[in-house]
């Protein structure tokens, strides 16, 4: 069992995923079983919250025992977290959060797996914002993409419009009003039928850039359903996007400098069998 207490005005569902993983995990089969409670009332669907309200979930052991990242690295200034797809970015902070002190340095989508960095102490914090800002901090990707790439390597650079109100991009070739510059680097790996293996790194780091860059080239990530290909989707049963964020290099100065000598790699691989 585990119990929470609501922060801001949600409904259960995003309330679930932004503070309990493995809540998150089995959100349907809690609602169908009634093993949620709010303020003490069971509840069989997708309630409305308000601040102050009490969330209690009747997990099982096993449940709760349910992984929603792997340690790729920690030492008294970094820790670093291998995202399992699914667990979003603020249910991951919640859960690491609430053992020991951490700072948030970047996020990775929900349905993306792989590395994401948090810092222990402010000074950590500061040195690795900064380290962002300037690009010292080596970011790639692995992902699953529609064969349909032209060439092998190429560097895209492009421009990117956000749409808050439905966490949508839209990317254009030219410059737009609004539109922010990105620039992505890939790399194809591997060629099989209608699926090609592709090494992207990222020189600017935008909402969805990869996902959306991709797509716009004609070559989306499969499994992903907000840009990507619908009939290669259902071809393949895929639901969560084939991206995983699989190494971290550094480039560092000051107290961090030592994460210089290491190369950060996600246990994870893209895989059709999401």
């Amino acid at each position: 069992m585990r119990e929470f207490t609501v922060k801001e005005k949600l409904n259960l569902k995003d309330f679930t995923d932004a503070v309990y993983p493995q809540g998150s995990f089995c959100y349907a089969r809690l609602l169908k079983d009634r093993d949620i409670k709010v303020n003490g009332k069971r509840v069989d669907k997708n309630v409305k919250l308000e601040i102050g309200d009490t969330v209690t979930y009747y997990t099982t052991k096993k449940q709760e025992e349910l992984k929603s990242h792997l340690i790729a690295y920690e030492d008294e200034n970094v820790y670093i977290a291998d995202k399992l797809s699914g667990v979003s970015f603020e249910g991951l902070y919640s859960e690491i959060s609430a053992h020991t002190q951490l700072f948030a340095i970047h996020r990775l989508d929900r349905n993306t797996q792989g590395l994401i960095i948090f810092a222990k102490t402010r000074q950590a914090e500061q040195e690795l914002l900064l380290a962002f800002k300037q690009h010292k901090i080596n970011k790639t990707y692995l992902a699953l993409c529609k064969n349909n790439f032209k060439e092998d390597k190429k560097l895209l650079r492009a421009y990117l419009k956000k749409d808050e109100k439905v966490s949508f991009v839209k990317i254009f070739q030219n410059p737009q009003q609004g539109a922010e510059e990105i620039v992505t680097l890939y790399e194809v790996l591997q060629k099989s039928s209608d699926v090609a293996l592709v090494k992207i790194k990222l020189y600017t780091g935008r909402t969805h850039q990869i996902r959306a860059h991709m797509a716009f080239i004609g070559c989306p990530v499969l499994g992903d359903g907000k840009y990507g290909d619908s009939a290669l989707n259902k071809k393949y049963g895929l639901k969560r996007q084939c991206l995983v964020a699989k190494f971290l290099s550094f480039e560092l100065s000051g107290s961090l400098a030592y994460l210089n000598d290491m190369k950060i790699q996600s246990a994870f691989e893209p895989s059709i069998k999401n």
